[in-house]
């Protein structure tokens, strides 16, 4: 009995990675993440539609590395130094595209569903944007080298970090149950304790155990690679487990080995094979299976029973991000059309909303209504910004006012 329960998991377990495979695939062809693919995959074949793909244990286990294995990579795609030197107008856009959405979000929260801790987590999935889906836009329009492009994406960048650490707080601030002085100043504690020793172990201790790990490559004349990513992974599983300790979400944790990862002084073979394992390892197996089962708890009677509160939300998403950005645009040298081209780049939620709602979700903070209208606003928004983002670009070009941080042809050259 027990080897035809395993046998069940494994098929349902191929079956999930192969429909997200071919979703995927079909996704890029078209243009758009991966993501979106793994998504309809697991809303057409899931629970929701036909019911050939069935939630299990497994799953969940494997869905839940997933979204860490991610948060780690995603860390290592950040480069704190250029987060430090970021520019002033990069940095007051993204303050933008973060204050805006999520005060119009957390508004719209207690107008309509009554709970001040669902408001929270609507204001902070309002507020969130996707780093990878705008690098990956940007590529394909060939527009790296334009002020817009720079601007974005540091914009992003500081808006996912914002995010996370705003979404660790409010968590916290939640669990806790209660709202005294003293509860607040416990959560406030932990949470700046957490990120001070993940702080002296990213800046103090890890640099001396990749000289370590280099001394011994130079002593010995070759070093086992896969040592490299064993380290990494026991790295982000202590700052996870420091992250669970001062009662933050494992993901918060993943995240900021991802950024000290990334500082690993190392030679250069052995940080691309550490990298490329981790990518492979989060997008290539792991995330598909969270997408998948995540669209396992959409419910399509939010087109029926909420649609009112699905199109409040859908005006809240789009005016708060791109409006907020346009705006914080205006004090900076860019242009009004700019500011507005950069809000249609900024209004892509992507991965870190979805994670947001699978978390309030698994933690009873929204209910199943809510969770189906995030994911669907995250997959329509982000489906939505190639399309604005490349008539913006051609807009400007027409006007004069697309701006090349260095010469096109350079460039191209480059």
């Amino acid at each position: 009995m027990v080897e035809a329960a395993a046998q069940i998991d494994i098929l349902n377990l191929l079956l999930v990675l192969v429909l997200a495979w071919i979703g995927g695939a079909l996704a890029e062809r078209i243009g758009y993440p991966a993501m979106m693919g793994e998504l309809l995959a697991g809303l057409v074949f899931g629970p929701p539609i036909l019911g050939l793909l069935e939630p299990s244990n497994t799953l969940d286990i494997l869905a839940q590395l997933g979204v860490f294995l991610l948060m780690v990579y995603v860390g290592m795609e950040v480069d704190l130094d250029d987060l430090f030197d970021l520019g002033p107008q990069a940095l007051i856009v993204a303050i933008g595209a973060f204050v805006i959405p999520f005060a119009l979000g957390y508004v719209g929260g207690v107008l309509t569903i009554a709970t001040s801790e669902g408001a929270l987590f609507l204001g902070l999935a309002m507020a969130a944007t996707s780093l990878a889906t705008k690098s990956r836009i940007l590529v394909d329009l060939d527009i790296l080298d334009t002020r817009i492009a720079s601007v974005l994406l540091g914009g992003a960048l500081v808006s996912d970090v914002g995010v996370l650490v705003a979404f660790a707080a409010v968590l916290g601030f939640i669990q806790a149950g209660t709202v005294s002085a003293a509860s607040i100043g416990l959560i406030l504690s932990k949470a700046i304790a957490f990120f001070a020793i993940t702080l002296f172990i990213g800046y103090r201790f890890l640099p001396h155990v990749w000289d370590q790990f280099d001394s011994l490559r130079e002593r010995y004349g070759f070093v086992d690679k896969t040592t490299a990513f064993s380290i990494a992974l026991l790295v982000a599983l202590v700052f996870a487990e420091l992250a669970h300790l001062a009662g933050l979400h494992m993901i918060i944790g993943g995240f900021m080995a991802g950024l000290f990862l990334r500082q690993a002084d190392l030679h250069e073979e052995f940080y691309e094979h550490m990298h490329s394992v981790i990518y492979d390892l989060a997008i290539g197996f792991f995330a598909p299976i969270f997408f998948v089962t995540v669209a396992f708890q959409i419910t399509l009677d939010v087109f029926t029973q909420n649609l009112g509160l699905l199109v409040l939300l859908v005006g809240i998403a789009f005016v708060g991000k791109i409006v907020g950005s346009w705006l914080f645009a205006l004090p900076t040298n860019l242009t009004s059309r700019e500011g507005l081209v950069i809000g249609f780049g900024m209004n892509g939620r992507g991965t870190v909303e979805i994670i947001i709602a699978s978390i309030g979700l698994s933690n009873g903070i929204i209910d199943q209504g809510l969770f189906s209208i995030l994911v669907f606003l995250a997959m329509f928004t982000t489906s939505l910004v190639p399309v604005t983002v490349k008539w913006g670009v051609d807009w400007l070009d027409r006007s004069g006012e697309l701006v090349y941080t260095q010469d096109p042809v350079e460039a191209k050259a480059d």
